[in-house]
C-alpha cells in the first residue's frame, strides 16, 4: 500500500513509523525542509534506541527506513491509496490542504484526518467526493499506543470505513469506531480527568499534589491529573477543553477552570516550559501530598464516578459500543481500567447515589447523572457482567 502523510511533526512522523513498519510505501510530506530533515533524524535515533533495547535488529531498521521517503510537494502523493493528515488542528487549513490534495490522487484514494476534535463531517465538505474522507485519529506517541479511533463522518461510505479499519488493524493497533462528535471518544469521556481535579482544588479541598497522589495511590492512575496535563502541555490540555465546551453547546459538564486559563495565559506551560503546576527547574524540589487516606478516598470516588459518569453518556448517545468505549480508555489514556467495567465493579447503584449526592451539594447541571445510568439501576442491569 502507499501511504502519505501531510505534516512532519511528531504525530506525522511517528504514523509514518507505523505505517512503514507494516511494510506499507510512505511518503511523508512537509512544505517545510528543515522539518523533513528533523524528521528523518529523529526516525534514525528512535530505530537506534529500539536497536539497543533488543526490540529490532539493523536489518529492520533499514528496511523501516527504506520504506520512507520524504517530499515537499503535495503532488508527490499522487500514487497513494490512503493519505492521512496530521497537521495544526485549524478548520480552514485542513480543508484547503484537502481540495488541493484532492486534485492530485486517484478517485479511489481514502483522504483522512489525524484530527483529535474537529468535525470530520466539516472536513469531508472540502472534497468534491466527501465519501472518500474519514477520520483516523492516532494518540502521541503513534509508535507506542495501541488505540486508534476511525471517525466515519455522515457523508463517509462504507467501503471507505470498513478498508480504513481494516488498513489500521493490519497496523497492529486497536481500533475504536466512534461517532463524529466533539472529541470523539477519548477527548470526551476523559475531560472529568482534568476538569473535576480542578474543581477540587479550586474549591481549597486539596492541593495539586495531594489529588495527584490520591488518584494514583487509590485509582492505580499512573499519572496523577496535574502531572498529565503538565505533560501534555496547560495550553494544549485547555485549548481542548476549551474547544470541546464550545462545540456541546457550552455544556456545563465540560466548562474550563479558570486555574488552568491563568497558568496557560502565565506560560506556566509544563516540562515544555520548565514550569506548570510542578517546578521542572534543576534542583526543584516536588511538593509533598497530604497523605490522608480518607481525603484521598473521597477525591478518588469523585472524580472516578465523573469519568464513569461521561462514559456511560457516550454509551447512551451512541458514541461508540461499550467494548470501544473501555478500549479506548486503557489503550488510549492507559487508564487501569475500563470506566464501564469499573462501574460494574462500584455498582451501578453506588455510581448513582454518588452522583445524586453530588447534584444535591451543588445543584449544577455539571453533575447530573446519565439517564442510562439511572435506568441500569432501575432495571438491576450491568454493562458487562
Amino acid at each position: 500500500m502507499n501511504v502519505g502523510i501531510i505534516g512532519s511533526g511528531t504525530m506525522g512522523s511517528g504514523i509514518a513509523q507505523v505505517a512503514a513498519t507494516a511494510d506499507c510505501q510512505v511518503k511523508l510530506y512537509d512544505t517545510n525542509q528543515v522539518a523533513l530533515d528533523k524528521a528523518k533524524a529523529s526516525l534514525e535515533k528512535i530505530l537506534n534506541r529500539l536497536i539497543e533495547k533488543g526490540r529490532i535488529d539493523a536489518d529492520e531498521k533499514n528496511r523501516i527506513q527504506s520504506n520512507i521517503s520524504y517530499v515537499a510537494s503535495l503532488k508527490d502523493l499522487s500514487d497513494s491509496n490512503l493519505t492521512i493528515e496530521a497537521i495544526i488542528e485549524n478548520l480552514d487549513i485542513k480543508k484547503k490542504v484537502f481540495s488541493e490534495l484532492e486534485t492530485y490522487v486517484s478517485k479511489d484514494c481514502i483522504i483522512a484526518s489525524n484530527t483529535s476534535s474537529l468535525s470530520v463531517a466539516s472536513i469531508a465538505a472540502s472534497l468534491q467526493k466527501p465519501e472518500r474522507c474519514v477520520g483516523i485519529h492516532f494518540f502521541n506517541p503513534a509508535p507506542l499506543m495501541k488505540l486508534v479511533e476511525v471517525i466515519p463522518a455522515i457523508q463517509t461510505s462504507e467501503d471507505v470505513l470498513q478498508k480504513s479499519i481494516k488498513t489500521i488493524s493490519d497496523w497492529k493497533k486497536v481500533v475504536a469506531v466512534a461517532k463524529d462528535t466533539p472529541g470523539f471518544i477519548v477527548n470526551r469521556v476523559a475531560r472529568p480527568f482534568y476538569g473535576e481535579p480542578l474543581r477540587i482544588y479550586e474549591e481549597g479541598i486539596a492541593d495539586f499534589a495531594t489529588i495527584d497522589w490520591s488518584l494514583k495511590t487509590i485509582g492505580g492512575f499512573r499519572m496523577g491529573p496535574f502531572e498529565l496535563m503538565d505533560f501534555i502541555g496547560n495550553d494544549v490540555n485547555y485549548t481542548v477543553t476549551e474547544t470541546v465546551f464550545t462545540a456541546f453547546y457550552f455544556d456545563p459538564r465540560y466548562k474550563p477552570a479558570f486555574t488552568q486559563k491563568r497558568f496557560a495565559e502565565a506560560g506556566y506551560l509544563g516540562r515544555k516550559s520548565g514550569k506548570g503546576y510542578y517546578d521542572y527547574a534543576e534542583g526543584a524540589v516536588k511538593p509533598s501530598p497530604l497523605e490522608d487516606k480518607d481525603l484521598a478516598q473521597n477525591i478518588f470516588n469523585r472524580v472516578l464516578v465523573m469519568l464513569i459518569n461521561e462514559a456511560a453518556d457516550a454509551l447512551f448517545l451512541n458514541i461508540a459500543s461499550a467494548e470501544d468505549i473501555d478500549n479506548a480508555v486503557t489503550k488510549g489514556v492507559n487508564y487501569p481500567k475500563g470506566l464501564l467495567a469499573w462501574a460494574d465493579e462500584k455498582g451501578i447503584d453506588w455510581c448513582v447515589s454518588k452522583l445524586d449526592e453530588l447534584y444535591d451539594e451543588y445543584h449544577e447541571d455539571r453533575y447530573r447523572c446519565s439517564p442510562l445510568l439511572r435506568k441500569m439501576n432501575k432495571e438491576n442491569k450491568t454493562f458487562f457482567i
